[in-house]
């Protein structure tokens, strides 16, 4: 009896732990050929607020690895989504395919205006979607983020940035005032979509002073608000300095309940 006693305890605990593990799993559904990512809050807040989370490779839903970032925004009712499209770059045709998962967040009840947060090269993914639909932002935060085509993406990743937009580098560089994210603030300004970007001063693969800091400078000149923390002798890496920053969980929260 004592056995079989420990057995049945032992057994709902399985099932208790498998249970909280498949609530950690965020939920997956396809997209136009594309799989999205959704973890809904336990309780949404108010018009279900959303975070729109980039980038998302391989299905790999990196935000939701940092307990202190996860934790804090589902406590708080806002849900975290993000769309695999793969290694794409800012394109005009690429963003157009984030709109679909945009759309299926909408019909699925959530907010019309996510807060988008990018994280490296993810920066230029929701940027560039934003500076084309600033009328559907409600605010945009970058870890260490990628602002700039003339920086990481045509100097480190510039394979992957001409394939996204199916031009050659000359053309591309000739085209960047069209194109270019930091170029493209305007409509953002107007709709007075606050920003907030966290970056190490010492980040040799997305320098601060070509992304953050230009991207401050450029939205300021616009009189659009965009606060910075740089992280004095950090560089481009997965620390409690990026992953545990008050300042960019402060700002998620202030603008989720407008």
């Amino acid at each position: 009896m004592l056995k079989i006693t420990r057995f049945l305890c032992f057994a709902m605990v399985c099932v208790m732990a498998s249970a909280v593990v498949a609530q950690d799993k965020p939920e997956s559904f396809a997209v136009e050929g594309h799989q999205a990512y959704l973890r809904a809050a336990p309780k949404a807040a108010p018009g279900k607020p959303w975070i729109w989370y980039a980038p998302n490779v391989g299905g790999k839903f990196i935000i939701l690895q940092h307990k202190m970032y996860t934790e804090a925004f589902l406590e708080a009712g806002i849900a975290l989504a993000s769309y695999d499209l793969g290694e794409v770059r800012g394109a005009p045709a690429s963003t157009k395919k984030f709109s679909h998962f945009y759309e299926a967040m909408i019909q699925r009840g959530y907010s019309p205006k996510p807060i988008l947060l990018g994280q490296s090269r993810g920066g230029l993914m929701t940027l560039a979607w934003a500076c084309r639909h600033p009328d559907k932002v409600t605010a945009w935060a970058g870890i260490y983020p990628v602002c700039h085509l003339d920086s990481y993406p045509l100097r480190l990743s510039k394979k992957e940035t001409l394939a996204d937009y199916g031009m050659a580098e000359t053309e591309l560089r000739s085209q960047l005032d069209k194109l270019n994210p930091v170029s493209l603030l305007d409509g953002l300004a107007k709709q007075h979509v606050p920003m907030f970007s966290v970056h190490g001063d010492q980040d040799r693969t997305v320098p601060h002073h070509e992304n953050t800091l230009l991207l401050q400078q450029r939205y300021q000149a616009l009189g659009g608000t965009c606060d910075v923390k740089i992280i004095p002798g950090r560089g481009h890496e997965v620390s409690p300095a990026f992953f545990q920053c008050q300042e960019l969980i402060d700002f998620i929260l202030k603008h989720a309940k407008k």
